[in-house]
């Protein structure tokens, strides 16, 4: 390629064949369960050294999820977030976590 050529950006899509960029997607909410209607599991991770506990998806409203989250957090007496529909709690502690959902009402995918 010499020095004064431009490049040629003809590939096949342009952009006014329907691409969209990702904010403009129109994203539907996740439909609204009860709890007996959910099918949980959980994953552990390592973040920074330390334990996390993974548990979801749940299909919950963001209120619902951070009222049921508040009191899981109570608790367990440990710290957690709510992110993209799963609830994450600080350290390995998915036995007692699986103990107080079960108490709320919600299952979970593999037995005991």
């Amino acid at each position: 390629m010499s020095r004064g050529t431009k490049l040629s950006f003809d590939l096949g899509e342009s952009w006014g064949e329907g691409w969209k960029l990702e904010a403009e997607k129109n994203l539907q909410p996740a439909a609204v369960c009860e709890p007996s209607a959910h099918r949980l599991v959980f994953q552990k991770e390592k973040r920074k050294g330390k334990a996390v506990t993974l548990v979801g998806p749940f299909s919950l409203s963001d209120d619902d999820a951070q009222k049921n989250l508040s009191l899981l957090k109570k608790s367990l007496a440990c710290g957690g977030a709510y992110k993209d529909g799963w609830m994450e709690f600080q350290g390995d502690i998915s036995p007692k976590v699986r103990e107080q959902l079960e108490k709320m009402g919600f299952k979970f995918k593999n037995p005991k």
